[in-house]
């Protein structure tokens, strides 16, 4: 290859890479989506590639090639759920406004409920079956979070920020009044007379949960 050929293959090849990542990233971001719409409706056992892929918009092949399996594809789509749903909490900190800060996540996890309650769903399925895949990172990555926010919210109370709570148990409140509005949906939709809730239904219970649970926070 001549010198002035092999200068320009290296000078391309960067960008190359960059566009090829790009990609990447955007087929497994359809695929994780398309994923977690099915799971949620077929569970696990129910659920195949084709459908998947055909949710995708992806060629089944294409599916494999970057997830292998089934199995590996639903680790990640639970990997998925609860990186999304613990990121919010990065905004609970020591110097934080504790109304601030609490009203920030709770809002960020109702606004999740609604917006990808397919999500919910597929992680609520994991736990009504004894978290057989999600076991070890709720014993790990998610026990470590809430132990960290939990001494937070506890330094809080101590300075008398806000008002004596369970620190821990807190965060199992947030996620219940948060998730029931996409785990429960059918209930909340028959009880207020909906086939499907409105996103004046979603603003109205964000903002009674928020103001219930900042209250019995002292806030």
């Amino acid at each position: 290859m001549p010198q002035r050929s092999k200068a320009r293959a290296a000078s391309s090849a960067p960008g190359d890479d960059a566009a090829k990542g790009q990609i990447r990233q955007a087929n497994e971001s359809l695929i994780l989506g398309a994923a977690e719409k099915v799971f949620a409706r077929a569970g696990f056992g129910g659920a195949t590639m084709a459908a998947i892929a055909a949710g995708s918009g992806l060629p089944k092949a294409n599916v494999h090639y970057y997830f292998g399996s089934k199995e590996v594809l639903y680790r990640a789509v639970l990997a998925r759920i609860l990186s999304d749903w613990l990121a919010p909490t990065h905004g609970i900190t020591v110097d934080a406004d504790p109304r601030a800060a609490l009203e920030q996540y709770i809002r960020a996890k109702m606004a999740l409920s609604a917006q990808r309650p397919d999500g919910s769903k597929v992680y609520a399925n994991e736990m009504l079956h004894g978290a057989p895949v999600a076991k070890t990172i709720l014993e790990t990555d998610l026990r470590q979070m809430v132990a960290e926010k939990a001494a937070v919210v506890q330094g809080w109370i101590d300075a008398g920020r806000m008002a004596p709570v369970d620190a821990t148990h807190l965060f199992f409140t947030i996620w219940a009044a948060t998730q029931t509005y996409a785990d429960f949906d059918v209930q909340v939709c028959a009880v207020l007379g909906r086939k499907a809730l409105t996103a004046g239904d979603h603003a109205r219970a964000t903002e009674h949960v928020v103001s219930l649970l900042l209250r019995g926070c002292g806030l």
